[in-house]
């Protein structure tokens, strides 16, 4: 998947407000997918839009995909990698 994937990952790193992503995989059950922080909401929904379209393309529905805001002091407490955009 490293390799597969390498420049999707360099290209997500041009999107609009990306700050991070941290890619997940379980290798046993092919499953795949991610962690993304975005600078704003309305930057991970354009996002999110753009992704589940590629991914309906590749023939994968259903990505279960959700928005959360970040809780910045239960995050701090746990040493979260979170910077300004």
């Amino acid at each position: 998947m490293a390799t597969a994937y390498r420049d999707l990952a360099e290209s997500i790193n041009d999107e609009p407000g990306m700050i991070w992503k941290i890619w997940t995989e379980n290798s046993k059950t092919s499953a795949a997918g991610g962690v993304y922080l975005f600078a704003s909401e309305a930057d991970a929904r354009a996002y999110l839009t753009k992704h589940t379209a590629r991914l309906q393309e590749w023939g994968i529905t259903g990505n279960g995909s959700r928005i959360f805001e970040v809780n910045g002091p239960l995050s701090a407490v746990n040493g979260a990698p979170l910077r300004r955009a």
